[in-house]
Order: structure tokens, then sequence, then C-alpha cells
């Protein structure tokens, strides 16, 4: 999983205490990368768009 040129931004869904952050990537090709905000250099899950997307879409609304 390549994620150079990754553009990452906070998901909506976290929080705004400064804690419980997920940074999420989807301007790339075929991946969608997530990482934890508090750990930038270290592992990042990458998902298949179409998967990424129906995980989204089970969240509850808020």
């Amino acid at each position: 999983m390549d994620l150079t040129g990754a553009i990452w931004r906070k998901s909506t869904r976290s929080g705004n205490n400064g804690g419980d952050c997920v940074e999420v990537a989807d301007n790339l090709p075929g991946v969608v990368g997530v990482r934890d905000s508090k750990d930038r250099q270290g592992p990042a899950l990458g998902f298949d768009p179409k998967a990424w997307r129906a995980f989204v879409r089970s969240l509850p609304a808020r």
C-alpha cells in the first residue's frame, strides 16, 4: 500500500477534545488511508474505497 502523496484530513467523526483523532486520506486512486493523528509516523490502514464507503454509511447518524 503506497500512501505517498496522501492528503490527510481529520475525520468529522473525531472528537474536538484533542484526544480521539482519526485522519483519513481519500485523494489516492484505489485506496483510502486511515491513521491515528497522535502517531502520524506510525502505521496506517488502507481500505478499498468501496469498503470504506460501506463502513461510513453503516455509522450511526449524529
